[in-house]
């Protein structure tokens, strides 16, 4: 059985970290809650890794987990049972890590595991919505129905992601070759027409120094330089990786001019996909709104959405405690109203999610069609600059000749 790493309240007071071995993270949880413990956090053990081959390849990837989970509704909806789908799907992988994961799932769900539990002990392999949703599904007896929700919750969020990707991959495209001709240009270009000049004992311009200048310092440094941008990049790399580091990057990214309110709606729009996704497959209204704003992958966003749960468990509106954390439009909050008054909440969390994923589209075309001339206007700026270094020298020893 997998093993945990357990954060407990005792009761007298103290603060416990202790390891143990239980199915599934849920089921650790629930049994150290019936002995009157304060559970704080649980999480998977580390492993050590016997391979360093399988380090950088230890994931699913989503359009895998997509084709596993079509298939998998696919199976059960033509009756073949669980343990025999699981067996069947796990001979057809064709990534040896994900068959290896699924043969731990199939030996679990042999024991007598339920199906939910087997996944939610793999760790994070599988996102908590995943593993929510088949709970709720085997809960329900509609697990085919909630799997097929869930598959076209990933479809919404691989083709958002799909959109954004192929938006920056043009002006990605266009930095990347301006940044290379400008590196050719102060690095080989400018320097050799400095020993022309040179020979020539022409008189340079400022601007023309100050590139030589700088052309020098990198070709010098250029080892320096390097070592700092490595050591420089590791340490960017600690501070986001610690939970104050992640936190700040996420609040800058919903400060950025343009693209700061496509992520906030991007985040709002996994909120209530997940939210409805949950409620739809019989999942209650607090333990959904735990599992929603734990896939809300902006810390930002996450943190005040967390401060909800407890106000819905005291009884409180949706809508009310979701106004309180001032993210939401006023529009989103009418229609989560109109939806809990006539008991058609679902329906409304898809209607936001939908408006929600239309603005994103919108608001990401308009900066698309704004970073391109942007990218083209600023580089060549830069390009014209070098060339001018080099062509001014050039024009005052033709005014010499004359």
């Amino acid at each position: 059985m997998p093993e945990f790493v357990v954060r407990l309240g005792m009761p007298d007071g103290r603060v416990s970290e202790q390891k143990h071995h239980a199915a599934s993270a849920e089921a650790l949880r629930r049994e150290l809650e019936t002995r009157g413990l304060y559970v704080f956090s649980v999480k998977a053990a580390r492993r050590l890794r016997l391979s360093w081959r399988f380090r950088f390849r230890e994931k699913v990837k989503p359009l895998e987990f997509l084709v596993f989970n079509q298939q998998l509704a696919t199976l059960l909806a033509a009756g073949m049972p669980v343990l025999q789908s699981l067996e069947l799907l796990q001979k057809a992988q064709s990534n040896p890590f994900f068959r290896e994961v699924l043969a731990r799932v199939l030996e679990d769900v042999r024991s007598g595991v339920a199906l939910s539990e087997a996944f939610a002990a793999q760790g994070a392999l599988f996102p908590p919505l995943y593993c929510a949703s088949v709970f709720a599904g085997e809960r329900s007896g509609d697990l085919v129905g909630v799997l097929r929700r869930y598959i076209r919750y990933q479809q919404m969020l691989e083709g958002a992601r799909r959109k954004v990707t192929s938006a920056l991959t043009y002006p990605a495209v266009l930095m990347g070759l301006a940044f290379g001709l400008i590196v050719v240009l102060v690095t080989y270009v400018i320097p050799r027409f400095a020993g022309l000049y040179q020979d020539f004992q022409a008189e340079l311009p400022l601007l023309t120094l100050g590139i030589l200048a700088l052309a020098s310092f990198i070709k010098q440094q250029i080892y320096v330089l390097l070592a700092g941008l490595v050591i420089g990049l590791v340490v960017l790399r600690r501070y986001l990786q610690s939970e104050t580091g992640r936190l700040a990057w996420d609040r800058a990214r919903l400060r950025l001019p343009f693209v700061g309110e496509i992520f906030h709606l991007f985040g709002l729009s996994q909120f209530v996909r997940a939210l409805g996704t949950l409620l739809a497959g019989g999942t209650p209204l607090v333990p959904a709104l735990e599992v929603a704003v734990g896939t809300v992958t902006n810390r930002a966003l996450s943190e005040p959405l967390r401060g909800v749960i407890p106000m819905v468990r005291e009884g409180q509106p949706l809508w009310s405690s979701l106004e309180t954390t001032g993210l939401f439009p006023e529009l989103s909050l009418a229609m989560v109203q109109v939806g809990e008054a006539t008991g058609a909440l679902v329906e409304m969390l898809d209607g936001v999610g939908q408006f929600y994923d239309e603005s994103v589209e919108v608001k990401l075309g308009r900066v698309v069609t704004l970073i391109e001339p942007a990218v083209l206007v600023l580089m060549g700026g830069v390009i014209v600059t070098l060339l001018l270094s080099v062509y001014l020298p050039m024009f005052t020893l033709l005014q010499r000749v004359q």
